[in-house]
């Protein structure tokens, strides 16, 4: 295999982060380059590390023009919208090696009833749902539903994509006519949206890679994505993460086989054969993996905690995709737990505007402590010194032997960490439901 590659990534944050880590530890990589990236990305790297955030992640002849600015030898498109746009086609078409599904195979996650419906021809369990585009009618579907059954859990979910804020919990008749009501607020993306039954279980994340045939499933994950302790608050892009999540034990290989290879073979016999990173959040109910949604890419808290066990060569695992070889691949992950715990600007999801510029401290403190990672997402760095810019601000992942230790790590780290006037924010119970799994295991 040649070395002395560079490879461009497509995206902004903390996962790109991740990716872009993934690639240095390449004997194959000399050069990142990150497009639009963030400040801290390229903070402290062991190889040549380029920000670029001359781009538009929703204009994909944006990143044609980075890519003939830098003629990479391999481009990572990582990002939803960027996914959604066609950039993975656009980058193909004109010569570019590129790593990311098509348009049309990203459906799976930017059209979530297509994704429905898909799941439907292929017999994948999913929850119930019906999709509607406009209010009244769905607002007569749900009077009916709490007729019938007055304290149901509803969720009303956007078709389109929206940042991952677009899903809305309903636990009574009123709940649920707002959150419709609600759809029309996140635009385009909210024209379509889905009524679905709420299930009684514990939610997973599991990524796959696959080259359009074959697919390999890297360690399960459990995200968190209510912004305050115990799922409670608003949702948001995720403030955490655990990996491996042990909920997945007893159902990993109904996972594999009914969820995610089966989704890999549907796309292939609809012809639009999926080459990339695929995500299904579950939930298990009953001693079943149910699918909540799939999406293109990897996600955002989980691939911090998930991407760093892989010990094979992420770029040979790559270009293995891309020569659809990846079945001759002998991959190896890692026995390490991990626990990632988002730092994000109080007031975040909503309205966190006041802590922009707010000066960040302790970072540096934090990356001292043995077994910690800090990937950064919305941090500008001056002269040294590190400021708030964004919403999530960075992810802090402790590696362990098990779960208590790389939680105990994390927490260690992050509580270095401080932004001006008391402007931090971040969960303090990540990973509490596998701590407990696991203190009952030792007894």
């Amino acid at each position: 295999m040649v070395d002395n590659l560079s490879v461009l990534i497509v995206g902004s944050g903390a996962r790109e982060h991740a990716i872009s880590q993934a690639y240095e530890k390449s004997r194959h990589i000399d050069r990142i380059i990150v497009a639009p990236g963030n400040d801290f990305i390229a903070y402290n790297r062991k190889k040549e590390v380029i920000i670029d955030k001359n781009c538009n992640l929703k204009k994909p002849e944006s990143f044609l023009e980075i890519a003939k600015k830098y003629e990479p030898d391999l481009i990572d498109v990582a990002q939803d919208d960027a996914l959604a746009g066609g950039t993975v086609d656009m980058l193909q078409a004109k010569g570019f090696q590129v790593f990311g599904p098509t348009k049309a195979a990203a459906r799976i996650e930017w059209d979530k009833r297509w994704s429905r419906e898909f799941m439907v021809r292929h017999g994948i369990l999913h929850a119930p749902f019906k999709a509607f585009d406009s209010e009244e009618p769905a607002k007569e579907f749900v009077n009916k539903m709490y007729a019938e059954t007055p304290d149901k859990v509803l969720y009303v979910k956007a078709s389109g994509l929206c940042a991952g804020k677009g899903a809305l919990k309903a636990r009574n008749l009123d709940e649920a006519i707002g959150c419709i009501e609600k759809m029309k607020t996140f635009g385009e993306a909210g024209k379509v949206f889905l009524v679905e039954e709420g299930l009684i279980g514990e939610e997973f994340s599991y990524y796959a890679i696959s080259d359009g045939k074959a697919c390999y499933t890297f360690k399960s994950a459990q995200d968190n994505k209510t912004v305050f302790n115990f799922d409670g608050g608003d949702q948001t892009g995720g403030m955490g993460a655990v990996c491996p999540a042990k909920i997945t034990e007893p159902i990993s290989t109904l996972i594999e086989s009914q969820q995610i290879e089966t989704a890999v073979t549907g796309m292939k016999a609809e012809g639009a054969p999926y080459v990339g990173i695929l995500y299904l959040g579950g939930i298990s109910a009953g001693g079943q993996p149910i699918n909540i949604e799939y999406n293109a890419r990897w996600g955002d808290p989980e691939c911090q905690a998930v991407l760093p066990s892989l010990e094979t060569d992420y770029v040979e695992m790559v270009l293995a995709c891309l020569d659809g070889q990846l079945e001759k691949m002998k991959i190896q992950q890692d026995t390490k737990s991990r626990v990632c715990v988002v730092g994000a600007s109080r007031g975040y999801p909503d309205d966190y505007s006041a802590v922009k510029g707010k000066r960040i401290y302790g970072l540096k403190k934090a990356m001292e402590v043995e077994g910690v990672t800090v990937f950064g997402a919305g941090i500008n760095v001056c002269n040294g010194k590190f400021y708030a810019n964004g919403g999530r601000l960075f992810s802090v992942v402790g590696e362990g032997n098990d779960v208590i230790e790389a939680r105990q790590k994390a927490y260690s780290a992050i509580a270095h960490i401080s932004i001006e006037g008391n402007n931090l924010h971040y969960r303090t119970d990540i990973g509490w439901r596998d701590v407990e799994r696991t203190l009952k295991e030792l007894e």
